[in-house]
């Protein structure tokens, strides 16, 4: 009796689309498998130290929007010529109001590269190959990610007017002057830009959050435009 029903669903037309069809049950478990990946990526390897809302926010809904874009259209015969072009799209993508930095756009690229990979798998791939590959990728994430950031560092741009300290041999002398002037554990800096014209250089500094540093001070990053 079941099967009668479903069998009258698969023939049952709106819109001039079937109402039900089998690979519905294909597309929940996908989805699932998907939204666990890109959730493990976000949730626990993604800046750890120093939770962004908006970016969390923007990787799930570029991850499933991706998703179901290339799994609804997967029976298009260009799939791999889509993929790529979505690639391509999403390579060269920058907001206008606020440019995305280096490691944003990289957890971006690779949440939209986990979903075309989980929609577009066919069955010549097995689902071992697919949660192998899957794995692969969260796993080289959160080692690069914890081997990068192993002492839970954040990180920081400012503006500094001491032009003359960024001499090469003045380099210690301007970490102790960043210490001092910021109250900051800082342990590393990378000069950025210089503006000779002003007096001032954009400095990037890696310091230890304290606990009198809050969420809200580690979320506000003044990133660079370039």
């Amino acid at each position: 009796m079941l099967n009668l029903l479903l069998q009258a669903d698969e023939e049952t037309k709106f819109l001039d689309l079937k109402f039900f069809d089998n690979d519905f049950y294909d597309l929940v478990l996908r989805s699932l498998f998907n939204f666990i990946i890109v959730f493990i990526l976000v949730k626990f390897i993604y800046r750890s130290d120093k939770k962004n809302k908006n970016y969390a926010f923007s990787f799930y809904i570029f991850s499933m929007l991706v998703f179901f874009l290339c799994y609804l259209l997967s029976g298009i015969k260009l799939e791999m010529g889509f993929a790529f072009g979505l690639f391509a799209i999403f390579s060269i993508l920058r907001y206008r109001t606020i440019s995305i930095p280096m490691k944003e756009m990289t957890y971006l690229f690779l949440v939209i590269a986990i979903a075309v990979i989980n929609a577009l798998s066919t069955k010549k791939v097995s689902f071992v190959e697919l949660f192998f590959t899957n794995f692969s990728l969260v796993a080289a994430t959160y080692f690069l990610e914890r081997l990068w950031y192993r002492e839970g560092l954040s990180e920081q741009t400012i503006e500094y007017e001491k032009i003359e300290n960024i001499k090469p041999e003045r380099r210690a002398e301007m970490l102790a002057d960043l210490k001092a002037r910021t109250g900051l554990d800082i342990r590393s800096f990378e000069i950025m830009t210089t503006d000779f014209l002003r007096d001032m250089a954009r400095v990037r500094i890696y310091f230890k959050p304290t606990a009198t540093v809050g969420e809200n001070d580690m979320n506000n990053v003044d990133d660079d435009d370039d």
